[in-house]
Formats: C-alpha cells, sequence, structure tokens
C-alpha cells in the first residue's frame, strides 16, 4: 500500500517468504495466484507461468528475493 519503492515496477505485489528461498509452485500458492496443488501443475504446464520474463514449466524451480513470477494479469515479486 503505498507508492513504489525505488526499483520496484508499479503493479508488482510483493510476498514476503520466510527462509532463503521457495519452490514456484508454493510461491504461486502462498502469493495467492491458486488454490491447490493441483492448479500450479495445470498453470505451470501451460506455460503462462514466467519467471523472470522467460516460461518456466517447473514448479520445483527454487526461487529467491528478488525474482518476479507473472502469470496472466498479474506479477508478484519474492520478498
Amino acid at each position: 500500500m503505498g507508492a513504489a519503492r525505488g526499483g520496484q515496477a508499479p503493479g508488482v505485489r510483493e510476498v514476503p517468504v520466510a527462509g532463503e528461498g521457495i519452490r514456484l509452485g508454493q510461491f504461486l500458492k502462498l502469493a495467492g495466484l491458486v488454490e491447490t496443488g493441483g492448479d500450479v501443475k495445470a498453470l505451470v504446464a501451460s506455460g503462462q507461468v514466467r519467471v523472470a520474463g522467460e516460461v518456466e514449466l517447473r514448479r520445483g524451480r527454487q526461487l529467491r528475493a528478488g525474482d518476479v513470477v507473472s502469470v496472466p494479469g498479474e506479477q508478484v515479486r519474492v520478498a
């Protein structure tokens, strides 16, 4: 809520995670972009998930702070 921080693109929502990293499938659920593991599998398999602008087909892809995940209609950053 409020203005975008320096270097953050407008419309990119930050989602805090505990620890050093998180798997893509877990992050999609944490961010509220999908509800179930089955939804994760279908979304990723469809080629609609991008990490740092690149299509990502691996649910187990390890994400780190600063990674931006895009799905149709929304972008979220690992914080």
